[in-house]
């Protein structure tokens, strides 16, 4: 049919209309798009760059270098030296089993590291660097970086790692570091993220694990541009960490080297004192290892070695030995009766040799007893019935806080492993610890430092320095941290009649220098650095009645590890003290013959700072000085080095 005009009129209309709401949803669709498009391009552009750049771009971290530790004088310990080292990642390997054959024909790779930087990898995040080869040579450094492209992953590196320039001198001191442990992540809240990065290093033990925080330093930060394989194409930015902090110690190399060449290969621990401060300008435990050992990764022979060694070289014998202190315990069972006013420097007690208590015989050391003594010659000649005696009268909670006043049953503060508390005990003790009563025996054997009373060679440091000074003197170990001094604590009085210390410090005098003192044979001639000491001999075993009577064995005689300890404490020099020692030797027989020579010879290193002269030594002694000091020398080439001064 044909359409009229007005047919065709109203069909334009219509389409006019569809046309016009087609093309307005078209704008309007048109509009949403450029809206969402301008959404995602200017508002949200950051976030979908960040995506777009964490395919291309990683962050990682840079370790901090270690803080490096010093001695007193500026004399380096511990330092931080270059190390080559290849590294592996994961997530850019792809297939790690073909990059590391790849990798092995240009490397030697060692089998054992290579498994345990595989166990890494499996249990660490991929995007984390594993350390597949360390400690390699410069020539194997640069074959690597020449075949680079390829292997994805692969990257070598110039890292830092700690060496130890005095070997085992400083060893139970510094303690080292090694790699972080499953088990010492087990022991913190919060890991630093710096702690995640396999193989990375912490202390272990000693100042290294007890200053960890502070020696450690804070994390760097890089970003690297990498292909698509994962290959490092350059480094964007940097933002470096903060170095840990240098610390320097109050112990003195050349004194702490000496030490322990002295002490040789005895199972034997020493300590040095500033009586003025308080420092520890000396603290060594024998015999020692190698900490380097341990940061390289010590393999088992070398580490079976010490752990089956008698002597145990392993133990800070110096803090965490405790050993009955003997009759270098005498002071204290004196001080207390002292204090009380039970005894004056002129009251004397018989001595026939043995004294009875609660139908109980205790010994005297001298067999046949030493007859009428009063204070000074019981300290002097060491009788032990004079302190039974006395001990009986004071009772054993007066000994106990006085021993504690003295630093004995006392964990010092100092940054050392297993810093021991030792032990003063009290009738309360007894009855917690041994569910018994304490008996007037007790007071007896603790009256000479036996029975239940134990001390680590540093707590009959700190006694004698207190004894010397009059001081509540601290033992101090860190000087300064990036230079700024740490605090000396402890100056204050001790709370101890000076009279009483005075006489205390004559009868120790004596000691040394009367000739019936225990300690005369090692005596100092040198009038300015004359040394007030005392004696001390600790049983390890019990002697029977039947033995007794047949006669005690000599430790001479009886296999080592059933031999008395042997220590010996004092202060030089006597008019003005200085310094204080304690030696302790295990096993090394009596107090006099192996402890008091080699207190005696520390202390006059310590006083003429090297070698003193012959001339302070007995005349009878001289030439086995001279012969000892050359051997030394030639045994202990680090006795000729005073170590590297810092810049």
């Amino acid at each position: 049919m044909r359409k009229t005009q007005a047919d065709i009129v109203a069909n334009q209309a219509r389409m006019t209309r569809r046309a016009l709401f087609l093309g307005g949803a078209q704008l309007a669709f048109m509009g949403v798009l450029g809206l969402r498009m301008r959404h995602l391009q200017v508002d949200q552009a950051d976030e979908f760059r960040l995506l777009a750049e964490e395919n291309r771009i990683n962050i990682r971290l840079i370790p901090p270098a270690r803080g490096e530790i010093f001695d007193r004088n500026g004399r380096t310990l511990a330092v931080n030296e270059p190390s080559y080292r290849i590294t592996i990642v994961r997530e850019d390997a792809g297939d790690v089993d073909a990059v590391i054959a790849k990798l092995s024909n240009l490397v030697e790779l060692d089998a054992t590291a290579l498994n345990r930087a595989m166990t890494e990898m499996k249990r660490s995040p991929p995007f984390l660097p594993v350390t597949v080869a360390e400690r390699i040579s410069w020539e194997e450094m640069s074959r690597v970086a020449v075949n680079a492209p390829a292997l994805p992953g692969i990257t070598p590196e110039v890292g830092l790692s700690r060496r130890y320039l005095h070997d085992g001198d400083f060893a139970h001191v510094i303690g080292y570091v090694g790699p972080v442990s499953d088990y010492d992540l087990s022991k913190i809240e919060d890991p630093d993220q710096l702690l995640l990065i396999p193989r990375f290093q912490i202390g272990k033990v000693g100042i290294e694990a007890k200053r960890e925080e502070s020696l450690r330093g804070k994390a760097g930060t890089k970003r690297v541009e990498v292909n698509a394989v994962g290959r490092v194409m350059r480094e964007l930015d940097r933002r470096e960490g903060l170095a840990g902090a240098d610390m320097q110690l109050t112990v003195d190399q050349k004194l702490q080297t000496y030490t322990q060449a002295r002490l040789g290969e005895e199972s034997a621990a020493a300590v040095v004192m500033d009586v003025k401060t308080g420092d520890i300008l000396s603290i060594n435990s024998s015999p020692t290892f190698d900490p380097n050992l341990f940061v390289r990764g010590i393999s088992v022979a070398d580490y079976s070695k010490l752990t089956e060694n008698d002597h145990r070289p392993l133990a800070t014998k110096s803090v965490q030995g405790t050993y009955p202190p003997g009759s270098t315990f005498k002071m204290i069972t004196a001080l207390a009766a002292l204090e009380e006013g039970l005894i004056d420097s002129e009251d004397t007690f018989y001595c026939p040799g043995h004294l009875e208590v609660s139908n109980r015989k205790f010994h005297c050391w001298k067999r046949g007893g030493h007859g009428n003594v009063n204070f000074e010659t019981a300290l002097r000649e060491s009788c032990d019935v004079y302190f039974y005696e006395i001990a009986l009268k004071v009772g054993i909670e007066k000994i106990s806080a006085m021993a504690r006043r003295l630093g004995l049953g006392v964990r010092h503060n100092i940054p050392m492993s297993a810093v021991a508390q030792g032990l003063a005990p009290t009738m309360d003790w007894k009855l917690r610890n041994r569910d018994a009563a304490w008996l007037p025996g007790d007071t007896v054997n603790a009256s000479i430092g036996q029975g239940f009373v134990l001390a680590s060679p540093l707590q009959l440091a700190v006694m004698t320095a207190r004894l010397a000074s009059g001081l509540q003197l601290a033992p101090r170990l860190v000087k300064s941290v990036d230079g700024v001094e740490q605090p000396v604590r402890g100056l204050s009085p001790l709370g101890v009649n000076e009279n009483h210390l005075r006489l205390v410090r004559k009868s120790m005098f004596a000691v040394s220098n009367h000739r019936r003192g225990t300690a005369y044979s090692s005596r100092i001639i040198e009038d300015e650095f004359r040394l007030a000491g005392k004696t001390g001999t600790s049983q390890v075993r019990n002697i029977t009645a039947a033995e007794r009577e047949a006669g005690v064995t000599k430790n001479e005689d009886l296999p080592w590890n059933r031999r008395d300890h042997a220590l010996f404490v004092n202060f030089a020099p006597y008019d003005d003290p200085k310094i204080a020692v304690c030696v302790v030797v295990e096993h090394g027989g009596g107090g006099s013959t192996a402890a008091a020579p080699i207190a005696r010879d520390i202390t006059l290193q310590a006083l003429y700072d090297g070698d003193p002269p012959l001339e302070a030594y007995p005349t009878k002694d001289r030439e086995k000085i001279r012969l000892q000091q050359a051997r030394l020398k030639r045994d202990y080439p680090q006795l000729r080095n005073s170590g590297r001064d810092r810049a």
